[in-house]
């Protein structure tokens, strides 16, 4: 009699409490239930045999450096490339010696880099020409590559 009030008991007990299952434990497929991943505890189509690596903290952390370092990249090219313009502007503007190697230098990274602004206006001084299509140049550079580094940091 002891015997069957105890498995009285057990029956009562369990239709009250839901059926509690290990979350390691994976069951077969096919057999109606959702499975759940035997190391991760995550659900599992029953039908899906590929195992599934989840996005961890480290891959996020990997991937936000690797988008900084993107931006910083791409930031720092488009402040040298300012920086050319400008100092090239500053050697016209205060007349320094065209024979000099460094002034040349600047002068035709400058005119590289200035490609379609360097005759948007045309004032009659020559100086102001160069102040006026360069520092342009310079603007459009500087402007599109902060909105390029915003781009790139905002798809972290």
């Amino acid at each position: 009699m002891a015997d069957n009030r105890a498995d009285d008991t057990d029956r009562t007990m369990s239709a009250q409490e839901p059926v509690r299952r290990d979350p390691a434990r994976t069951e077969p497929a096919g057999t109606g239930t959702t499975a759940r991943h035997a190391m991760t505890g995550t659900r599992v189509d029953p039908g899906d045999h590929r195992s599934r690596r989840p996005f961890t903290a480290s891959a996020a952390a990997a991937r936000r450096r690797t988008v900084n370092l993107i931006a910083t990249v791409i930031s720092v090219v488009t402040t040298i490339v300012v920086l050319v313009l400008a100092v090239h502007i500053l050697f016209v503007v205060f007349d320094a010696n065209t024979g000099n190697d460094i002034v040349h230098w600047f002068g035709a990274r400058a005119d590289e880099l200035a490609w379609q602004f360097k005759d948007v206006f045309q004032p009659d001084n020559a100086k102001v020409d160069v102040a006026v299509n360069y520092g342009l140049a310079a603007l459009v550079y500087l402007v599109i590559g902060r909105i390029i580094v915003a781009v790139v940091r905002r798809a972290a």
